[in-house]
This record gives C-alpha cells, sequence and structure tokens, in this order.
C-alpha cells in the first residue's frame, strides 16, 4: 500500500470527487478524466492489482485494472465511467468531496464516482484472498455523458488485445446509480439537430429577407404533430418510447430578418423497436412539411445515437446477482430504465450485462449530487459478492 493509499471506501470516493473530470465535450478543454485515471492507476498499483492504460485517440487514456487469480477460470467485467457532466449552478462545492450528514457530495458522487470508487474497494479485498475463484477486470472510461467513445474504442481496440479472454466472460456489471437493483434492460437514444437557413434582411424591410425561424416553426408543428405526437413503441420494462424537442436557437439581433435556425431533439428508443427505421421516419415527417412548403430550407445532422439494452442475454447473470442480494438481504427484483448507458454496448457485443450500483438515480446530474454513505458501502458489498459468486 502506497503513502498516498485511502484508508477507506469514504476517503477513495472523496479523493475521485475533488478531481474535475468534467467531460472534455462540454468545457472545451482537454483531456478531462487523465487527472483522475493517474489517481486510480497509483492507488490499484499500489494495492498490487495489474494496470494497463487503453489510449483512445484524441482523448484521455482509458484504465483497465485486473486481478486475475488463475488462466482459464471465468471472468466478470465491471466498468465505471470517469467523466461527469457539468458543473453551472451546483449549489455544493463541486470537486469539494464533503461529508456531512453521511452523505459525500460533489460533482460525479452519484453519476459514476460512487459506483467506480465501491468496484475498487471490493477488488482490493478480493485480491487479498488467495483462494479467489474469479478473474476480475474494472474498466475505468471515458465520454460516457455524451458519446460513449470510451466503450466504443474498448469493445473495437481493447478487449480482444487485453489479457481478458472475451469467450469465458461471465458478465458485465456496468456502474450507474440504481440503488443496487439490476437494471437488464434500457432505452436507447437518437439526437439530431436541425437547422433551418433564411436569409438575413433589415427588420425594416422584411419582404427582403426569408425568415428561417418562421421555417423552424412549421417544422416544430409538423414533428410535434406528426412525429412526436405518433411514437407509440413500448417495453414492459422500460415504458414507451418518447421523443422532445429541448434546444432552440435563432437569430443574431431584434432588428434582423434570422437567416439561420436550429434545435435539437432527442428520441428514445425502446428495446426491440426497429431502431434502424428511427431516422428515417424522423426524415419523412420533415420532407412532408417541405413539400407542403418548399420555402423551407432546412438541413439534419445526427449528433449521436446510442442503441437500447435487451435482456435476452442477462438471465444466467442476473440469476447469480439476484443470489448476492438475497445472501445480502437486499431486494431481488429487476428494473428496466428509461436512459441509457454503456451497457447496450455490451450487449451488442454478445456479453451478458446488467447494469447495477449505489446512488439514486435523481440525484445524479444535480445542483447538490451526492451519494449516501450506506448505499456506498452496500454497494462495495454487493460488488464483492459478485466477485466472489461461482460462475463455473
Amino acid at each position: 500500500m502506497t503513502a498516498d493509499s485511502p484508508p477507506s471506501l469514504i476517503e477513495l470516493l472523496q479523493g475521485m470527487v475533488r478531481i474535475d473530470s468534467v467531460n472534455s465535450a462540454l468545457t472545451g478543454g482537454g483531456c478531462a478524466e487523465s487527472a483522475l485515471s493517474n489517481y486510480l492507476e497509483a492507488i490499484a498499483t499500489g494495492w498490487g492489482l495489474t494496470t494497463k492504460r487503453l489510449p483512445v485517440p484524441g482523448r484521455a487514456d482509458q484504465l483497465l485494472v485486473t486481478h486475475e487469480a488463475k488462466a482459464g477460470r471465468p471472468w466478470l467485467l465491471f466498468d465505471s465511467h470517469m467523466d461527469t457532466v457539468a458543473v453551472d449552478g451546483m449549489t455544493v462545492e463541486p470537486f469539494g468531496g464533503e461529508l456531512r450528514d453521511g452523505k459525500v457530495y460533489g460533482r460525479g458522487a452519484c453519476d459514476t464516482k460512487g459506483t467506480g470508487a465501491a468496484m475498487l474497494w471490493a477488488l482490493k479485498q478480493y485480491a487479498a484472498n488467495p483462494e479467489s475463484p474469479n478473474n476480475i477486470a474494472l474498466l475505468f472510461s471515458i465520454d460516457e455523458e455524451v458519446g460513449m467513445l470510451g466503450v466504443k474504442s474498448f469493445l473495437m481496440n481493447d478487449l480482444e488485445a487485453s489479457e481478458i479472454e472475451p469467450t469465458n466472460i461471465r458478465g458485465v456489471i456496468v456502474g450507474e446509480p440504481t440503488e443496487l437493483h439490476p437494471v437488464i434492460a434500457h432505452n436507447g437514444l437518437f439526437r439530431w439537430k436541425v437547422t433551418t437557413q433564411g436569409l438575413a434582411a433589415h427588420s425594416s424591410v422584411p419582404h427582403e429577407g426569408r425568415s428561417a425561424i418562421r421555417m423552424m416553426m412549421k417544422l416544430i408543428h409538423a414533428l410535434e404533430s406528426d412525429y412526436i405526437a405518433k411514437v407509440d413503441a413500448q417495453h414492459v420494462l422500460t415504458g414507451q418510447a418518447v421523443c422532445s424537442i429541448n434546444m432552440i436557437r435563432g437569430g443574431s439581433a431584434t432588428n434582423i430578418i434570422p437567416d439561420t435556425c436550429v434545435i435539437d431533439v432527442d428520441r428514445r428508443v425502446a428495446p426491440g423497436e426497429d431502431f434502424e427505421s428511427v431516422t428515417p421516419a424522423f426524415m419523412s415527417v420533415l420532407e412532408s412539411a417541405k413539400a407542403r412548403d418548399d420555402s423551407i430550407d432546412y438541413s439534419v445532422e445526427v449528433l449521436t445515437t446510442h442503441p437500447p439494452l435487451l435482456p435476452d442475454k442477462s438471465e444466467a447473470l442476473l440469476a447469480g446477482i439476484k443470489g448476492v442480494l438475497k445472501e445480502q438481504g437486499l431486494p431481488q427484483l429487476h428494473l428496466g430504465a428509461p436512459f441509457a448507458t454503456h451497457g447496450s454496448y455490451f450487449g451488442q457485443a454478445g456479453l451478458p450485462t446488467v447494469v447495477l450500483g449505489p446512488g439514486e438515480i435523481h440525484k445524479a446530474h444535480t445542483k447538490d449530487e451526492y451519494i449516501s454513505v450506506e448505499q456506498l458501502q452496500r454497494g462495495a458489498e454487493v460488488y464483492l459478492g459478485l466477485m466472489r459468486a461461482d460462475y463455473a
């Protein structure tokens, strides 16, 4: 153990929260997660765990921490993302890691530095037992909050090249705040940017211009009535698919006819819904609106897409998780979720995947984000139980 090694799980989390890792795409900065990755690598190597840096072009390295008990034994892969959302408007010190009233406060405490701390602390305890039944890998990943570049890079470039045997992976545990209820299905998403292009003119002679805002009003009406109102796909665990227009930007001055207007649209895709048909259906509504009014000039850009998580491969893993939860006196229900996670990418890769972690999702991204110490410690106990379970 190094001199800088945190003596408790709480202090490990506090150290993580005190490191700014706001996603680079939100700040315009450099490799946001690098400092946190360095901190975790120093701690893990000090505890005798094996670490490996996984480069992601143009971004911070990811960190893979492993404990190989014995070649040929089953692998269990844990994932927790290091990046956070922005800190604007927070009412607690974002990077303070304050411990107060049984809660650790700060950006990422809940989403998801709490899961990462609990996983690493559990792995430290697990590796100390020479009778360890499973091989364990812990991925500290990047860019979950925006593009999920990290998990894509890991599955495409790093998994086959690592010491992990992909065919021997019994399951993937994706750390998100689920109050330790297993999530076996969740929605995917599409996000589009729609831009209308007009012609600027002085507002005293509006007939010399073409208002991009007026064009956008017509497209918004078409989307609200002919697309959003008709989204009806459902899944028994995740509920109904939904779509919403959540940002609008247009115009440059009060006395200028606006030459551009932009909206951002968010579409949540239910498990089992035809993912490939979502964009064509969206575009069809816009094209119909233009057919009714050929003065509309618009373009569409897909900002990001993430597939849904299907529950079809997680049955055996879920049974093992429920066994651990039962042993620890915790509820054994399983859930679906309306939000997207790394879980869908692991699922797409054919790996049994469950999303599971301490903390309450409604405290993620909030102005006073926190995780309770009770949930944090319970999380470490559950993760340790999963590491010790029989997957042979």
